[in-house]
């Protein structure tokens, strides 16, 4: 069984494993604050590797992504407590493996089996009177009118998410009704009974700025921009509804809320489109804009203990903090990415790796004083790397690695 108690000094002193699709990110945080981790992840990128023990399942056990793939890479290795990132959180069933003999640093895979279930959390959100589309699964009546979302049940990063065209549903899928508004996503940690709201970001969704396409998921901004008294209603509405889930299915550690932002009789309204319940892409950003550590604060959890920290209600922020994931908008092969770091780049890719066209690239990070110039140095910054990667290159031979497009979720 896992053990879910532990000191302050076992993250220091004893390897904590933490494992997922793309660990680079919340890596860095750990690493930022002193902790000794491992990770694994699938790609293993450069800026990771050299930053913490790393190990890839492409580049180490030459193994493709699946979530037993990681179980059983992970049984190489010794540690001794384990957290987990996408797309672990579908698969409760290998995070209990993970977590045996060990410290979970996670939420149980109680808690995931039933946030993670979609006629669960509708039929919480209906009784909890949390705003949520209307949701349909493949054994239920067709909608006859309105316009739906086709989706993964088991999602993540918006891949395989479509307007549905009326065609039946198989077991995989299910209908979501679409709700026009903003893309956003809040973050939390959370004892499982108490939950501290960490940030508000703009989800950047589709953006053929980036290369990106469709629904899927190319970065954020945080703050979410809002005029003052909707900022203030929204706050006050997310940390109303993240207490709600936190209390019914004993969430722990770091969160995530995804959420279509609408207005109805010019009142904001968070539709909960998604629980995320581990740590979340946005999340490097609100780190970044508050000056918080997230991984200390998803470790303290563990301890019984929240940060004493309130999101300002105030919406004067000092600045506002992008990440933008650039898709290769035709197959490449990388250069060379040593000075990539000082460019503020992150998830950055071996020299000679072969990255496939509309497959992300790497990770750019931005801020401004405004939204829109936060936005715009993005794409600035996006258009340097295309223009550094995207250029005529010769065949560099057939043994580079290929970085593969994987339907679980981008891993960025």
């Amino acid at each position: 069984m896992p053990r879910m108690s532990g000191s302050d000094d076992a993250c220091k002193d004893e390897p904590t494993l933490i494992v997922g699709l793309s660990t680079r990110a919340i890596a860095e945080s750990a690493a930022k604050g002193g902790c000794h981790v491992i990770t694994l992840d699938y790609f293993g990128d450069r800026d990771q590797k050299e930053l913490v023990q790393n190990y890839s399942l492409m580049r180490d056990f030459q193994l493709g992504f699946s979530a037993e793939a990681l179980l059983q890479a992970s049984r190489q290795l010794q540690f001794n407590a384990v957290a987990y990132v996408s797309s672990l959180e579908n698969h409760p069933d290998v995070v209990e493996e993970l977590a045996k003999g060990h410290l979970l640093l996670g939420n149980t895979p109680e808690s995931l089996r039933e946030v993670r279930h979609w006629p669960t959390l509708r039929s919480f959100c209906r009784a909890a009177g949390i705003p949520f589309p209307a949701t349909v699964l493949y054994n239920e009546a067709p909608p006859e009118r309105g316009r739906w979302l086709c989706k993964p049940v088991k999602s993540g990063g918006g891949h395989g998410i479509s307007f549905w065209l009326g065609k039946p549903l198989d077991q995989d899928h299910l209908l979501q009704e679409y709700i026009p508004g903003t893309h956003a996503s809040a973050a939390f940690v959370a004892n499982g009974r108490d939950c501290v709201l960490l940030g508000v970001a703009e989800q950047l969704i589709g953006r053929e700025q980036l290369g990106a396409r469709r629904f899927t998921w190319c970065g954020n901004i945080v703050p979410l921009t809002l005029p003052p008294g909707d900022w203030r209603v929204l706050v006050d509405a997310l940390e109303g509804m993240a207490v709600k889930l936190t209390r019914h299915f004993g969430l722990r550690g770091v969160n995530g809320l995804d959420f279509v932002l609408a207005h109805h009789q010019g009142r904001p309204i968070p539709y909960l489109v998604e629980v995320n319940p581990r740590y979340t892409g946005s999340m490097e950003l609100v780190e970044w804009a508050y000056g918080l550590s997230i991984f200390d604060l998803h470790r303290r959890s563990f301890m019984e203990e929240l940060p004493d920290f309130s999101l300002p209600r105030d919406v004067g922020q000092p600045a506002f903090h992008g990440k933008g994931i650039v898709y290769a908008t035709r197959d490449v092969v990388m250069p060379e990415t040593a000075a990539w770091r000082a460019k503020d780049r992150r998830d950055i890719p071996c020299p000679e790796e072969k990255i496939g066209a509309h497959h992300p690239i790497c990770t750019v990070l931005a801020q401004g004083t405004s939204r829109d110039q936060c936005w715009h140095s993005l794409l600035a910054a996006a258009e340097l790397v295309w223009r550094e990667v995207e250029k005529p290159t010769p065949n560099r031979g057939k043994d580079a690695n290929v970085r593969i497009h994987l339907d679980h979720g981008t891993h960025r």
